[in-house]
């Protein structure tokens, strides 16, 4: 598995400084402060990869590209890779041979931005083993975990209880009608019928057509002793209406017999 992984390449940054750091006194860090960081002791280009899950930081020259020294980081942040307590632009690593030996270098950059780019690349790569690691943790307990069978055994049935499907002598329900207006209408009973009521003829009798007099305005001088006397006679008041309609009406004939060349046409009115 290990001859199948293949290298990727996280960061390049043209310009690295490297130096030669004094041992470390105390166990307070390194400060880059006690370098000699005017004069450092080898100047290259730094390349960050990794291999499965391994980042190697490697220190290369610039024309030629050949391995001045590499850094293998199995963790960070850790032993490998350190930070200087009074400066972000600079760091301390581990070297490696092949033989097994190693070493301490500092390392720095002239630009601040290429110091972050570095950091950063790093913490994303040990973020994605990290999370590499809990997927495969995860999926090992699950094989682990006995699997639930949900198959049915021999023998063993189910039963199904459909609510609202009751049919009458083993038939099959009725649909219901739908009216017009969207509203559910029940199906007529079996064997009856609906009497529908006949419309009535229209009435043949003639309509009465009933003509009410104006009514008589009377005149604002009238005095209240002559609407007393209109109260005291009521039986006067009701012998008038032949007398008033046979001369209401008489009007109407005389207009019409001075018309000349006219048949007379009979009157369809009603006296009252």
């Amino acid at each position: 598995a290990a001859e199948l992984e293949y290298e990727s390449v996280l960061c390049v940054k043209p310009d690295v400084n490297v130096y030669r750091i004094p041992p470390r006194t105390s166990n307070r860090g390194y400060r880059a402060s006690d370098w000699k960081l005017d004069h450092p002791d080898w100047t290259g280009r730094l390349r960050v990869t990794s291999k499965g899950k391994t980042a190697y930081i490697k220190l290369e020259d610039k024309v030629s590209g050949e391995l001045f020294a590499q850094a293998p980081i199995d963790q960070y942040p850790g032993i490998a890779v350190e930070t200087v307590t009074d400066s972000s632009r600079y760091f301390v690593i581990r070297i490696q041979d092949g033989t097994g030996r190693s070493a301490f270098i500092g390392i720095g950059f002239t630009d601040r931005g290429d110091a972050f780019d570095f950091n950063v690349s790093l913490q994303d790569h040990f973020k994605w083993v990290k999370q590499e690691t809990e997927i495969s943790k995860e999926s090992q307990e699950a094989d682990t975990r006995p699997k639930l069978d949900l198959g049915f055994k021999e023998g063993q049935t189910i039963k199904l209880n459909i609510v609202n499907m009751t049919t009458k002598k083993g038939g099959a329900a009725k649909p219901r009608v739908s009216g017009s207006g969207g509203l559910s209408l029940l199906p007529p009973p079996p064997g009856g019928k609906i009497a529908v009521s006949p419309i009535p003829p229209p009435s043949s009798t003639a309509i009465v057509n009933h003509v009410t007099p104006p009514p008589m305005l009377k005149s604002s001088n009238v005095s209240s002793a002559d609407i007393l006397l209109d109260l005291d006679a009521p039986a006067s008041a009701a012998k008038a209406p032949a007398s008033a309609t046979t001369d209401l009406w008489g009007d109407f004939s005389t207009a019409s017999s001075a018309v000349p060349n006219q048949a007379p046409q009979q009157s369809n009115w009603v006296q009252f």
